[in-house]
């Protein structure tokens, strides 16, 4: 395969398409951060680790209470937070890098591009025949029947 160099630049994304595609991709994010904290505190919980936290803070004198509700819930609000923040700054550095784009021209690419080659045929050629005609226009020919057919060279 042959390779050529191909420039390539990006002057415009889409805003709308980087708001749908960074809001899905964001949310799902968010939903593994939830369930990973909700699964991790379940580990926890069933481990004692938390009751293990209330003793060594009742010893120094300090009151902790452990309240997993309460926990869940700022692990989902803060969740929604980052969605809507990240979504809305992914949404304008696009804007934004459109407008500069317009003044600096935008993102040139070279990226090499293979180029597939015409598939060759190796099909033996077959001898054709030749047409012979008479000079007096006799019906009869002079010529044998390997001298009425086309010799090719090389084949």
């Amino acid at each position: 395969m042959s390779v050529r160099r191909v420039r390539r630049i990006i002057r415009k994304i889409d805003p709308w398409t980087v708001l749908k595609v960074s809001l899905a991709l964001n949310a799902i994010g968010a939903l593994v951060w939830v369930l990973g904290v909700w699964i991790a505190w379940s580990i926890a919980i069933q481990r004692g680790i938390p009751a293990a936290f209330v003793d060594l803070f009742a010893q120094l004198t300090i009151a902790v209470t452990p309240d997993g509700e309460l926990y869940f819930r700022v692990v989902v609000m803060s969740a929604i937070v980052w969605v809507i923040v990240t979504t809305a700054a992914f949404t304008l550095a696009a804007v934004l890098y459109n407008l500069i784009s317009d003044i600096v021209g935008g993102i040139e690419l070279t990226m090499l591009e293979e180029v597939p080659e015409a598939p060759r045929t190796t099909e033996p050629q077959r001898p054709r025949p030749v047409v012979h005609v008479p000079a007096n226009g006799a019906g009869t020919s002079t010529l044998s029947v390997e001298e009425t057919v086309e010799q090719t060279s090389g084949v």
